[in-house]
């Protein structure tokens, strides 16, 4: 059975077997009311957590709005393995950068995919699933620069309140919760996780750890959001749960074109739907999150931003604040890594009809994980907050496969036909190979979204600035360096692991340097840069004088009552590792604020002492 086959084989014998047994409930309501208590715009990951908190008060309205359909409209969703196949569908914006200065070369026309979801459930419909906190040099940060109440001692409780541990070991652990909406699973064991990357990293200094528990730096496994072998997005764990509840109503396929705003008061929202234009008003507040990129897009619609810009645009200036301003992304590029072992993921061990039947009856096997099969933080000292992170995944090298991720990561033909080469070397020689991922984690370079005009259907214009700030380039030389270390190490050099340059034969433009020097490497680096879709922080918060601020610490967008952002774009900064846990984190708190209330004070005689 082809892989082709193979895919068809299993989305089909998922759809029969979820449909059988899966109690969908309304999706959306009869009718909308021409008032609600709460409007939510985005059913992402801050949307659908939002949703549940709010219309636990059963007195007051909730409105979802999406622009996407359901998640159940791509099977693939639900499975974990099939991650890389949900980007360029109909649940992705299918957005792209504008083209890069100084980094993204190797890509067509020097720009960046930008996958972001649309669907009920968003981006962690799209994500790899992993569920990573941060530090907690992040959060006493954020909240040492003017953020007060988003301290890593006040945010540890709801990262606790919305998980429930599915790991054994982490059972007992007082920096893990249980039963909350949110599964967190371990993720994909093969032979290399154990015998493998453990070892290295210890044998250069880092010890083997729980990135979510007390410290961490460190080795650990990767912890994905998964329950019994599908995919936890926020629409399964938060929304589906609750949809029933007779106070909220989502509506799909609801594009929104503006807020409405009258005095300084955010009083509804318009939007298009089924080519119907609608106004919603909302008595107490409209909640904005449609994430880092959508959300900037719709405060400027609405004459929320840089003045010049909307000026520029032809937009009435409501509020001059810096809307869009300091985006941040955390980048990486690939080292592969060949090695003698069988340990490595292909199509023969994981497509097989046997782990087809054994997923579809049972959601057991290597199906039902993500490909990332550990993670790792590095720090210049204990006490310090990490500025690398790793991944660790084995790689099914099949034409197939190999041709998705070439279409996906946008390269350019230039470079597409000697990597394809490669790859077939590698396959007819037989070699199985993993790749480390190195992963800058703070950036100093900062981009921007602004408006393509004030058209709500024109893609904003999406600028990373990727590589601008020379230290980047300096860090992730430095991170590079750290990974082709573990090619010296007596583990790896046991099972015959040797690093790989993956674009060595095909860089034309970095020929003229002398190979592993540091000018090649930063070559390297500027050519392949790949977005880890980690986007943050373009409705920062920050103190009521923070000139860099648009949102204050209870998320309020300055200057305008009864509007608030919650999601990704209000991180003060991006954190030290994935960030759809950040941004859950987010949502439970915000819904707090929002309710007046301390959900989380049966937690904190604990997590006080952590």
């Amino acid at each position: 059975m082809g892989m082709k086959g193979a895919i068809v084989v299993l989305v089909i014998g998922v759809a029969v077997v979820y449909l059988s047994r899966y109690n969908r409930g309304n999706d959306e309501p009869v009718s909308l009311n021409a008032t609600y208590d709460y409007i939510i715009l985005g059913a992402g990951s801050a949307g659908c957590v939002l949703a549940n908190r709010l219309s636990e008060d059963p007195e007051s309205s909730v409105l979802l709005i999406e622009a996407g359909g359901s998640e159940d409209d791509n099977f693939n969703i639900s499975i974990p393995i099939a991650s890389g196949m949900l980007q360029k569908t109909e649940q992705d914006w299918k957005y792209q950068t504008i083209p890069q200065k100084k980094a993204c070369l190797a890509l067509h026309e020097k720009r960046s995919a930008w996958p972001r979801g649309r669907a009920l459930g968003g981006t962690s419909n799209l994500n790899y699933m992993q569920y990573v906190r941060g530090s907690r040099h992040d959060y006493d940060g954020w909240a040492k620069e003017g953020c007060k109440g988003w301290s890593y001692k006040d945010v540890l409780p709801y990262f606790i309140k919305s998980e429930d541990i599915q790991i054994p070991e982490l059972q007992n652990s007082e920096y893990h919760g249980k039963g909350g909406y949110l599964s967190v699973s371990d993720g994909t064991s093969t032979p290399l996780s154990k015998n493998a990357y453990a070892p290295a990293m210890k044998e250069i200094g880092l010890p083997f750890t729980d990135c979510n528990g007390k410290s961490q730096i460190g080795y650990c496994n990767s912890q994905e959001t998964i329950r019994n072998g599908e995919r936890a997005s926020t629409v399964k764990a938060f929304l589906r749960p609750v949809m029933d509840r007779k106070n909220l109503h989502v509506s799909m396929k609801s594009f929104v074109t503006k807020i409405l705003i009258k005095d300084k008061k955010a009083v509804g929202v318009a939007f298009i739907k089924d080519n119907k234009k609608y106004i919603i008003m909302a008595k107490k507040e409209v909640i904005l999150s449609a994430g880092s990129v959508n959300s900037p897009q719709i405060l400027m619609l609405s004459g929320i931003g840089p003045k010049k810009h909307l000026e520029e645009k032809g937009i009435p200036v409501v509020a001059d604040l810096p809307v869009g301003d300091n985006l941040q992304d955390h980048i990486m590029t690939f080292i592969d890594f060949h090695d003698n072992t069988s340990s490595a993921l292909n199509k023969d061990t994981h497509m097989a009809p046997f782990n087809i039947i054994k997923y579809l009856l049972f959601k057991k096997g290597i199906m039902g994980k993500s490909q990332l099969e550990g993670t790792a933080f590095l720090a210049d000292g204990d006490n310090l907050p990490p500025y690398f992170q790793l991944h660790f995944f084995s790689l099914m090298y099949e034409p197939e496969f190999i041709n998705l991720y070439i279409d996906l990561l946008n390269y350019d033909r230039k470079y597409t036909d000697g990597k394809r080469k490669e790859f077939q070397s590698t396959i007819d020689r037989n070699l199985r190979t993993f790749i480390i991922l190195p992963i800058l984690l703070h950036p100093k370079s900062k981009g921007s979204i602004r408006l393509q005009s004030d058209d709500p259907f024109d893609p904003p214009l999406i600028d990373p600035n990727y590589l601008d700030h020379a230290d980047d380039v300096k860090t992730m030389l430095r991170g590079i360096r750290e990974v082709l270390k573990l090619g010296d190490t007596k583990t790896f050099k046991s099972i015959g692991a040797s690093p790989q340059d993956p674009f060595d034969a095909y860089t034309p433009d970095c020929d003229g340097f002398q190979k592993n020097s540091d000018d090649y490497w930063i070559c390297r680096i500027k050519h392949y840069t790949f977005t880890v879709y980690h986007p943050t922080s373009t409705c920062r918060m920050g103190a009521k004088d923070d000139p860099t601020a648009v949102v204050d610490p209870e998320l309020r967008v300055r200057g305008i009552q009864n509007l608030r952002v919650v999601d990704a774009s209000v991180m003060r900064n991006v954190p030290s590792g994935n960030t759809n846990a950040p941004t859950i984190m987010i949502a439970e708190k915000a819904a707090d604020l929002i309710r007046n209330i301390d959900s989380v004070k049966y937690l904190r005689e604990r997590t006080d002492k952590l």
